[in-house]
């Protein structure tokens, strides 16, 4: 059971503000806090800050972004249907078409985002005011905690929009003239520069702790080693092909005027920006590797028992059955059918593309004629990661909550039908013959609302293959091994020494098993359309159609035959990506509420 403070006061300020919460939060009740009671004290301070730390985003809902990549296919019922078929503008859904609902992609928005940053910013502004109503300690440790949120908050939305403009202090209609009210964006990189320098400035203050475990009082809180990594993760999307180039992804062939370069990108190269990226991630491995460490069971990576484990360094705190702190997430994911009863949407369908990724138990991919793969029993011998995450035809599915054992199929069986049967229509059930495991609760039955388990942003495993990826992009892959081995040996794999024998790989080929890596190891977190974006695929990648398996028996009137394993199109969930949707648009809102706004590239 949590026992972290943080969702303690957060689930009694949601139960009720009539009540006080024991001696976890010995302070008025909330509805009776005025703007002097407020930051009166360090505990009402505390209120308004954890009322910041509930609008971080959640998983909670069927349209995850990777659902706009080629590692999921979710079906054509939600709002992302919209961006799927290319259809984005700066007027519809208010100009960022990947939000279901305000929960889990809102930093993709923008009246969203700055909702969360000026929340920052009034906690930074009043607290300096009433800074005598505080210890020292308090007052270092809580804006730095905020001004960690406000960078979070602020990156979330720059990698979807680009430059943004940066507020530091809360606007004031009454009291402001217009020249302030209304500002211009700033620039890719003036945007860039301030999410990185709060966040250096952090580390370098070390007034938070570097990691809290399961059980600490603080545990939620942001840490130097979120601050760490996120600046690390920052300077390594800022230099991807996508932004560190004299064309940025999202002005070539949009028409992009020269101010409009500037906001989705630097609009040169600067070999320096890989090297800063990989020294920033090195310094996390260097300082904090010890404290963060990658986690023993993937299997048990993501459950409430072994939240705050070795391996999170972010995460958001959930908690099932209390409103705003739980998450349907287990409901729309995972088999569709276990043991016969109709259990979860199915909306996480991963793709034959994705499955493909997963390598042979020797470390080889599929494609090589080394590997040992068979397309005729395609799922035997694959690398342990594929059985962790990924439910396929014939797969044992067994959770804690389960009275025993259900096997799972996906195949057209007339002999022997199953409810789990692939279907292209508008079911619950798989429309690509593949499930997913990944992230599910093991110890609790999925229904609605009862998902509870935290919200990981950043794992250490992402660090360790963003410093691979920097390093090798600046200097070559010869540093890359040890950290890429102790990644695959970790997760069941045998090294690139062992799997590749004497040869040396070139930095093209080490970049292509980092990409993998990444893929395989991160799928399913929301990582994967990033990925695509800042590497500058995106484009290629996803006009081109999608694949499902299907299964089916020579001889399906007795099953006496052979079953026959067909790569199936996906045809009626075609995808159609412009180059203009490198970045999402200012909503239409904005831009006719603040002329100096300048939409971006293609809109």
């Amino acid at each position: 059971m949590k026992r972290s403070l943080l969702i303690r006061i957060l689930t009694c300020m949601i139960i009720s503000v009539h009540i006080s919460c024991n001696k976890f939060l010995d302070t008025t009740p909330t509805n009776t806090l005025t703007e002097q009671t407020q930051w009166a004290s360090e505990a009402n301070a505390d209120v308004y800050l954890n009322g910041i730390y509930q609008r971080l985003n959640r998983p909670n809902t069927p349209d995850p972004l990777d659902n706009y990549t080629d590692d999921n296919d979710g079906g054509p019922y939600w709002l992302s249907w919209q961006w799927k078929q290319g259809i984005v503008t700066p007027e519809i859904e208010d100009g960022h078409p990947m939000i279901q609902d305000a929960v889990a992609n809102d930093f993709t928005g923008w009246s969203y985002t700055y909702d969360k940053v000026r929340r920052c910013n009034e906690f930074l502004q009043q607290t300096e005011l009433h800074k005598n109503n505080y210890s020292t300690a308090w007052y270092n440790k809580r804006r730095d905690e905020v001004r960690f949120l406000r960078a979070f908050f602020y990156a979330g939305l720059w990698q979807h929009i680009g430059g943004l403009v940066l507020l530091t202090e809360p606007l004031d209609r009454k009291e402001m003239p217009d020249e302030l009210l209304y500002r211009k964006r700033n620039t890719f990189e003036e945007t860039f520069n301030f999410i990185i320098s709060e966040l250096k400035d952090i580390v370098d203050n070390a007034y938070l702790a570097v990691k809290y475990n399961n059980g600490d009082s603080d545990a939620g809180r942001a840490t130097l080693g979120a601050a760490l990594a996120l600046c690390g993760w920052v300077e390594l999307y800022a230099a991807s092909p996508s932004f560190n180039s004299s064309i940025p992804a999202a002005a070539e062939g949009t028409g992009a005027a020269a101010e409009q370069t500037t906001l989705v990108g630097f609009g040169n190269y600067d070999q320096r920006r890989w090297e800063i990226a990989a020294a920033t991630n090195r310094k996390f491995i260097d300082l904090y590797g010890g404290t963060y460490r990658l986690f023993d069971n993937m299997e048990l990576l993501w459950s409430e028992a072994t939240e705050y484990n070795s391996e999170v360094i972010w995460d958001r705190q959930l908690k099932a059955n209390v409103t705003n702190l739980e998450s349907d997430f287990a409901q729309k994911g995972g088999p569709t059918y276990i043991l016969g009863k109709y259990y979860t949407w199915g909306n996480f369908c991963p793709t034959q593309e994705l499955v493909d990724a997963f390598r042979m138990a020797n470390g080889l991919p599929i494609s090589d004629s080394q590997s040992g793969y068979d397309p005729k029993h395609p799922y035997l011998n694959r690398e342990p990661r594929f059985y962790y995450f990924i439910v396929y035809d014939g797969a044992p599915y067994k959770m804690n909550w389960m009275p025993q054992t259900d096997t799972i199929y996906t195949r057209i069986d007339r002999v022997n039908p199953s409810k789990n049967e692939i279907e292209l229509a508008q079911s619950d059930v798989t429309r690509t013959g593949y499930y997913f495991k990944k992230r599910m609760d093991p110890d609790n039955e999925p229904a609605a609302w009862s998902y509870g388990i935290n919200y990981i942003f950043i794992r250490y495993a992402e660090v360790l293959l963003n410093f691979a990826e920097a390093q090798n992009e600046a200097y070559g892959p010869n540093e890359v091994y040890a950290v890429i081995n102790e990644l695959r040996t970790k997760r069941g794999l045998p090294s690139i020494e062992d799997t590749y024998g004497a040869s040396v790989l070139t930095q093209e080929q080490m970049r292509e098993v980092i990409r993998n890596e990444r893929r395989v190891e991160l799928c399913f977190e929301n990582k994967r359309f990033y990925d695509l974006i800042r590497w500058r695929i995106a484009f290629d990648v996803m006009n081109k159609p999608l694949h499902g398996m299907k299964i089916q028996n020579s001889s399906p009137n007795d099953n006496a035959g052979e079953w026959q394993y067909e790569r199936l199109p996906l045809n009626n969930h075609p995808h159609v990506f412009s180059k203009k949707m490198y970045m999402n648009p200012i909503p239409y809102t904005v831009i006719a509420a603040n002329s100096k706004i300048v939409q971006n590239p293609g809109y």
